[in-house]
């Protein structure tokens, strides 16, 4: 089955108002921002957001926080996003910070039908015991929404927590390859999420950079199986950011 797009506005077309969506990437790399630039323009809003991190100011994820389409967080890190923090702080938005290796998990789970499952992490903190702020009221300060506390089960003589998978409407997915049945290749960092993701979402977009036929990608070089993506759609590949430039001086520079 053919399953490339002609645009990324099609691909992202049928998202509504309010969905929960898996978006892959990990700090900057393999950040589907294709599919997030067509969403911005499809003027989508009210969506409950599962990713790592969310973006930056002005790339990413952060286009869409920017423009108060994003209702809901569920991250790990949320770090160098000015706007995250207001609206985060004013009431405006709704987060739940997760520890990554859960937040992957879950991710995981989602994608392989398991319903939840228990973890060490957490325990004896604010995450089992509940009471983290998930929302603020309108204008900070007071808690509207708190975490609530999470089961706790004692195996072999440690506690843990039990966590609940996540499943998606939709997933939206950066590939440095794939092939016209959606099979997938990621490079390097981009792999840490993006597959996790796919796997989760009820309906996977892939946006790559290089779309090939299919045969072309050797069996053992899959990364993501085609039969987790239901749409594929050539990614802007001039639209891809370095969130760390670090340069450093010749051997002969340092010694003089």
């Amino acid at each position: 089955m053919d399953k490339v797009l002609d645009s990324p506005a099609r691909a992202v077309g049928d998202i509504p108002d309010g969905a929960v969506l898996a978006v892959g990437g990990f700090g900057l790399c393999g950040i589907p921002s294709t599919l997030i630039g067509a969403l911005v323009d499809a003027g989508t809003t009210g969506l409950q957001v599962v990713s790592n991190n969310c973006g930056v100011d002005d790339w990413g994820l952060g286009l869409l926080l920017r423009a108060g389409r994003i209702a809901r967080m569920t991250s790990s890190y949320v770090g160098e996003n000015k706007e995250f923090a207001r609206q985060y702080l004013n009431g405006e938005l709704e987060v739940e910070l997760t520890p990554q290796g859960t937040l992957a998990e879950r991710l995981r789970a989602g994608g392989a039908g398991i319903p939840a499952f228990y973890t060490p992490a957490g325990t004896g903190t604010q995450v089992e015991e509940g009471g983290l702020p998930w929302r603020y009221a309108p204008g900070g300060g007071a808690v509207a929404v708190a975490s609530p506390p999470k089961e706790v089960r004692e195996f072999g003589g440690r506690r843990y927590l039990l966590e609940e998978a996540i499943v998606a409407d939709f997933a939206l997915v950066r590939a440095e390859i794939a092939d016209r049945h959606g099979n997938c290749v990621f490079h390097a960092a981009a792999r840490n999420f993006n597959p996790l993701c796919a796997a989760a979402g009820r309906t996977t977009i892939v946006e790559a950079d290089r779309i090939v036929e299919p045969g072309e990608i050797p069996p053992d070089a899959v990364h993501l199986p085609g039969v987790h993506v239901d749409r594929v759609v050539a990614a802007d590949p001039a639209d891809r950011r370095i969130e760390r430039r670090t340069v450093s001086l010749p051997a002969a520079s340092k010694e003089s």
